[in-house]
């Protein structure tokens, strides 16, 4: 956008906002205007104008610093969240708003695989380009407190705070984690059995890393041998592929790091109520936990036990058949070498024996994603294991088969088959010709699985117990006879916390000669990656579940062997050559804010108490407004939680939620277009002429998309700043919508935004001299209680971050002031005090102009008059017959006659001189005549 060779000389243009908005950024670095005082430490500040005043902590969910840098898309919380603290400032809060990058990850490591550039000189680049964008649209953080995740200095605490759940078990008589330590001692002391005298040294540590909540397993995992490691199932899309490069993912077992989240499932669920988060969020959660209640039951299978969970213990005489998921571990030990006598065709897949049966089914299931496995449409598959359980209610011999909709990671691996009472059991019956016993009574007519309440059946002692009652008195049996035992189970699992890459935060352990874990003192944290020529994690074959995974840090020796005294003399080592997943960084970087330099501990205890503290009895204290998209709402906030609580657990923190309250923020979509071919085009060179789209002269079409790279329709702050200035930008973002709604990016009604500001800076400059030209006459009555009107309502909304509301306020103001021969100061002052949160340059530069030597980051937000909020007249809409016919303007205190009287007068001309049969008066609101 060029300026006309006619504008005048001190107009407010790109070119104008550009030089203001520059000066102000460095004014405001230079000052530290917006450091937030901490109570104790380097960053306490007595003579700070908001030391000792009320708190208020607001984060942003950080970014991931991509090369592409940002869109204007991703500033849309970011610029929300600036405009509600420095309105929060201004009302006489003391505002921490910090923000850091989510620095490690795959894609600055794949392109270090493509480059051989190192992932830590493509990040900084990313960093340093993402912190210049936010600096150039005015965001007022505390830039002191800034921290990456890839920096030492942080991952140390990273470190340190994986080593506080290693370090730990979770207590369930007490619900909460406990040191190691103490459950040593308790061994120590014979409080769990005599048996502890009699193990050796090693046996004892393998029990005790039994009970960690930080521990190394074999666990099923998404295997993408593409890239090298296993993958989150956030990051799988649901085809089955990577959703990083696109590679196939396989289900298989592997060595893994695995963090006890499970303990925390009661807690991370019922802590949902105390938290003022969207009820949506909290319902993922709920349902991502999956809290069942029912029963373990013991099924014998030869000489083994299997265990399942079963929330319908009532229905186990209806159990007709058991499956094991494919990767259970039991299969392998129970498949006889022969099928049984009595083994139906049908069951065997066409196999001779069972082991080669078991084994092809196995390499099925592991091509298959746990969506694909577990759909409900898809056409049930499995195969006889060759063994028979042992129903522990009748002694009735049933098969045992493996089918893939049963998970290994959920539950126990195993159920029991009930087709009359479950939908997918029964369509596994039918296609594998199993027996089909119903256990509740269904309505006469009803045909396939019944899953409602009724009277039991063919349950000989429990018959004709409804559900509830039938559950209850299973369990009871169950555990007199030890062959069962009421439960509670969860769709979580275990959080898998390997990754077999270069760029992530190294584990602080190292094994010994029996190959068992040995965590590392505090004092040599923290553990920095080493330097490697190579960052590829290699695999035999890209498309082969059985490929196995070479590290990157593998291939560091004179990293990984290490000779180290860790108290009993020099020793070697072996260190784990594994790192963390991204989540590790982000499940804690609030806390860090909190005290970023501190080098003694990971947040001074009074730091983190006046910060996230609790408020009140029952409060759960923690960031008072956390904002970010809706695509976190499950694992971020649920890994944070779980860190947070294991911290409270052992004291280092004193609130037991890490996010108070959480707002989702909408999208900015965009429109892409398409040519004839179907092909994407470049949306910038895309005109309309006659409601109809072109570029150049061929005619493409537009659709609704998602703004970025693919749909070529990305906008960037960069090229709005340029073109309107940061305020601008930062005004239309807020006046698009409500902020927690999706809307529609249309770079053609930035121009509004940028004239509203221009109107307010005519109200004060005069565009041709540059002199100051506000009245200094009082305002009079109307424009007085307008200014009130408007105050009152702005305050409101700012409260509840409904920002378009607050500025179509501010222009409703601007445009009654503009009208006036001279704006009187009296109006103009608040007025430019209610829009610095949108536009903070502008509003510095007027506050100026206006004659205030400092800031206006901490003057007093405007207060209305309750005495201008009453109304002197009110205006009835009259209605004849159901139509307005007139209005009329009365007394806000006018009684129901005098209404009436008037109403009657205003529409006499439609009355044509007949009577009403009736004048109804809603007071304050409408009169209502009928003829």
């Amino acid at each position: 956008m060029s300026d006309a060779t006619d504008t005048p000389p001190f107009r407010y243009t790109a070119a104008l906002a550009d030089e203001i908005e520059l000066r102000w950024q460095d004014f405001w670095d230079s000052r530290g205007t917006f450091h937030a005082p901490n109570p104790v430490g380097e960053l306490a500040d007595a003579a700070h104008p908001r030391a000792g005043a009320p708190k208020l902590h607001v984060q942003d969910m950080f970014p991931y610093p991509s090369g592409a840098g940002l869109h204007v898309g991703h500033p849309l919380g970011y610029i929300g969240t600036d405009s509600y603290t420095r309105y929060k400032r201004m009302a006489g809060y003391n505002v921490l708003h910090p923000m850091g990058f989510d620095a490690f990850g795959l894609p600055a490591e794949q392109y270090a695989v493509q480059t051989g550039t190192h992932p830590r000189v493509t990040t900084e680049a990313n960093v340093e380009r993402y912190r210049k964008q936010l600096r150039r649209l005015g965001l007022a953080y505390d830039n002191r407190r800034t921290v990456a995740t890839t920096d030492p200095e942080y991952y140390r605490w990273t470190q340190w705070i994986f080593l506080q759940v290693y370090n730990s078990w979770y207590d369930d008589s007490v619900q909460r984690a406990r040191p190691i330590a103490e459950l040593i001692a308790s061994y120590e002391a014979g409080e769990r059995g005599e048996e502890w005298a009699t193990l050796s040294d090693v046996e004892r540590r393998r029990v005790i890393d039994g009970h960690r909540l930080a521990y190394v397993a074999e666990a099923p995992v998404n295997w993408c041998p593409g890239l090298g490691t296993v993958l989150a199932d956030a990051e799988v899309t649901p085809d089955g592929r990577s959703e990083r490069g696109n590679y196939p993912v396989f289900q298989r077992r592997m060595k893994q790091w695995l963090m006890r989240i499970t303990a925390y499932g009661d807690r991370l669920v019922d802590d949902l109520d105390v938290m003022d988060w969207p009820e949506p969020v909290k319902l993922m959660q709920r349902n991502w936990i999956g809290r069942s209640s029912g029963a373990h039951v013991d099924f014998a299978v030869d000489d083994h036990t299997v265990t399942v969970f079963t929330t319908r213990p009532d229905t186990l005489f209806g159990a007709t058949y058991m499956v094991l998921a494919p990767e259970h571990a039991l299969v392998d030990q129970v498949v006889p070498a022969a099928w049984p006598d009595g083994t139906k065709d049908v069951w065997t897949g066409g196999h001779a024996t069972p082991a080669e049966a078991v084994a092809a089914y196995r390499a099925q299931a592991a091509a298959k994603t746990d969506e694909e496995r577990t759909a409900d449409a898809k056409v049930k598959t499995g195969v006889f294991t060759g063994a028979y359980a042992v129903n522990p209610v009748n002694g009735a011999r049933i098969p045992v088969f493996v089918a893939d909709y049963v998970l290994a990671g959920y539950g126990t691996g195993a159920i029991m088959a009930v087709p009359g009472q479950d939908e997918r059991d029964w369509a596994f019956a039918e296609v594998f010709d199993l027996p089909i016993v119903r256990t509740v009574q269904a309505p006469d007519g009803y045909d396939g699985a019944y899953t409602g309440d009724g009277p039991a059946i063919n349950s000989d002692w429990l018959d004709g117990l409804h559900v509830a009652e039938a559950k209850a008195a299973m369990i009871e049996r169950l555990e007199a006879e030890g062959t069962g035992k009421g439960a509670t189970t969860w769709r979580l699992r275990d959080w898998l916390f390997s990754r077999q890459r270069y760029w992530g935060e190294p584990f602080p352990i190292v094994y010994d000669e029996t190959g068992l874990p040995v965590a590392l003192p505090e004092s040599m944290l923290p553990v920095e990656l080493p330097e490697v020529d190579d960052f590829s994690p290699r695999t035999f074959d890209p498309d082969d579940a059985a490929s196995e995974p070479e590290t990157p840090l593998s291939r560091a020796k004179e990293w990984v062997e290490v000779e180290l005294d860790l108290g009993d003399g020099p020793k070697r080592y072996t260190r784990e050559t594994n790192t963390m997943p991204q989540w590790a960084g982000s499940c804690w970087y609030e806390l860090r804010y909190l005290d970023p330099h501190n080098d003694k501990v990971l947040v001074d205890p009074a730091n983190e108490a006046y910060w996230m503290g609790p408020q009140s009895p029952g409060d759960c204290g923690g960031v008072d407004l956390y904002v970010g998209g809706v695509e976190h709402a499950v694992l971020h906030l649920l890994y944070a939680r779980f860190w947070h609580k294991v911290l409270y657990d052992l004291g280092h923190v004193s609130s037991f939620e890490p996010f108070r309250k959480l707002f989702n923020q909408g999208y900015i979509q965009a429109y892409a277009y398409r040519d004839a071919r179907g092909m994407i085009v470049p949306a910038y060179d895309v005109v309309e002429r006659d409601g109809k789209f072109y570029l150049g002269d061929q005619e493409v079409f537009r659709e609704y998309g998602k703004m970025g790279k693919t749909l070529q329709n990305v906008v960037t702050p960069d090229e709005m700043c340029e073109a309107y200035g940061a305020d601008t930008f930062r005004v239309y973002e807020m006046a698009m919508g409500p902020l927690d709604v999706s809307r529609p990016w249309d770079t053609r009604a930035v121009v509004g935004s940028q004239r509203f500001l221009q109107r307010v800076w005519r109200l004060v400059v005069d565009e041709e001299t540059g002199a100051v030209r506000v009245g200094a006459d009082p305002a009079d009555d109307k424009t007085r209680r307008l200014l009130h009107r408007v105050i009152d309502g702005v305050r409101a909304d700012m409260e509840e971050l409904r920002f378009n509301t607050a500025i179509a306020k501010l222009i409703e103001l601007t445009n009654a002031l503009t009208g006036l021969p001279a704006a009187p100061r009296e109006a103009v002052e608040p007025l430019v005090l209610m829009m610095s949160p949108f536009a903070p340059h502008i509003a510095e530069e007027l506050w100026a102009k206006l004659g205030h030597d400092d800031t206006l980051a901490y003057a007093d937000w405007p207060v209305a008059d309750p005495a201008l909020l009453v109304a002197d007249t009110v205006t009835y809409p009259v209605q004849v017959n159901g139509k307005v016919r007139g209005r009329v303007e009365v007394a806000a205190d006018a009684g129901e006659d005098d209404v009436r009287a008037a109403a009657l007068a205003a529409v006499a001309e439609s009355l044509a001189g007949r009577d009403p049969r009736k004048v109804i008066v809603v007071q304050g609101r409408l009169v209502s005549v009928v003829v």
